[in-house]
């Protein structure tokens, strides 16, 4: 109605939101708060996308899921819905038997909680695999198998990948655990809205995560993690526990150590993957991990948010001789030295790689010790953990024995 006084775009220009002017074919696309010029391409799990004209075009491939488990009662499901819940008794994490009268289900991931530390917070100390009629323990830095019944069963295979124990499995499911209280689950997408537990239904849609073991859909996440533990003899969860409150003094040594998360240490990441929630996370495990291991839950909480970054593609090198190192030169023999630290996993060929013992599911890069094998022997084998010629690899047989 009035004429009023600026600067405008000259006709047939769009102004791009940065203080420019450019035609409709230029216009840039914003991701995370960052902004895109016309043709960049960005990764978003197993797709790209391409800026066209101000809109993200996204190629469409099915992705696997991932589930991570850590610290004291951190949770971000398989559609990436982050809560906190903290019960001290054994829960599903994930399954695919979940009610379906015709479905028998081939996998099960139970995860055993138990207090760390005197707030009364919890964390994993155990984990239970059942896959078909086998089941595995992962506890004490190592794993088990306690064979159950002789029948069908699905076959596995379990490596040393990094800082990390990976065991893979014939029907699409690897469980990827750091030793510690970390813990991830992928799944083939196979397995998408089909199944159910602590890591949601895996459905690409995050408000319907918190389906209890009846199915329905709660709103809680205390009413929810409860429906999922496995023995009716343990006690309910009712409240939250908030350790900085029940620690003030503590308070302020996490938040000062866990500002390396928001810091510019991390800053390639904070655009791809929001460091608030794991900034949260972090300070509580701080505060609650009390006597003793204070150090290893920190660490493990930033380790959690490092490992989303290297799966949005960007690599933090974020341990320091003060800050978690990592020593890797345990692995060298004397005046040797091929074991490396690498914070983004490693490209190294390995014997089992080239005799082609595993599923179809990638492993994704994770961080810790690696050998950088020289050119004379340039295939490491897991197995003698030293650098060979191809023609020094053994042979696996089809179960994954060397």
């Amino acid at each position: 109605t009035e004429c009023v006084s600026g600067c405008v775009c000259p006709e047939g220009l769009l102004d791009d939101g940065r203080g420019g002017c450019v035609e409709q074919n230029d216009c840039p696309c914003i991701h995370n708060n960052d902004w895109y010029s016309s043709g960049d391409k960005i990764k978003v799990d197993c797709n790209t996308c391409t800026c066209q004209k101000g809109v993200w075009k996204c190629t469409d491939d099915m992705c696997y899921g991932t589930c991570m488990i850590y610290g004291s009662g951190h949770y971000n499901t398989f559609d990436g819905k982050f809560y906190d819940f903290d019960g001290s008794c054994e829960y599903v994490a994930t399954q695919d038997f979940c009610g379906d009268k015709n479905s028998s289900g081939s996998f099960s991931i139970i995860t055993e909680n138990v207090p760390c530390g005197t707030t009364g917070v919890t964390c994993s100390k155990a984990i239970k695999m059942f896959l078909g009629k086998t089941e595995l323990k992962l506890e004490n830095k190592e794993y088990k198998e306690i064979q159950r019944d002789v029948g069908d069963d699905v076959q596995y295979w379990n490596r040393t990948v990094g800082l990390y124990l990976v065991i893979e499995a014939s029907n699409g499911v690897t469980l990827i655990w750091d030793k510690k209280t970390t813990v991830f689950i992928k799944l083939s997408p196979d397995y998408k809205g089909k199944v159910c537990g602590l890591c949601g239904n895996f459905d690409d849609k995050a408000n319907n995560d918190f389906t209890t073991r009846s199915g329905l859909l709660d709103s809680n996440p205390l009413n929810f993690g409860n429906s999922w533990k496995q023995s009716p003899m343990c006690p309910d969860v009712t409240q939250e526990i908030k350790p900085c409150d029940l620690k003030p003094h503590r308070k302020s040594w996490a938040e000062k150590e866990c500002s390396i998360i928001q810091s510019e240490v991390f800053k390639i990441c904070h655009s791809k993957v929001d460091p608030l929630p794991y900034y949260e996370a972090c300070v509580h495990d701080s505060c609650s991990c009390d006597s003793g291991g204070d150090c290893e839950c920190f660490c493990s909480a930033v380790a959690a948010y490092a490992q989303e970054c290297i799966k949005a593609e960007a690599c933090v090198f974020w341990r320091t001789p003060d800050i978690c190192p990592i020593f890797c030169d345990y692995y060298n023999p004397r005046n040797e030295c091929d074991w490396h630290y690498e914070p983004c996993g490693s490209n190294i060929t390995t014997c089992r790689m080239i005799n082609d013992v595993s599923t179809n599911i990638t492993i994704p890069l994770l961080e810790g010790c690696y050998p950088r094998c020289p050119n004379d022997k340039p295939i490491y084998n897991e197995e003698t953990k030293q650098c060979v010629t191809e023609n020094q690899c053994g042979c696996y047989l089809e179960d994954g024995t060397y």
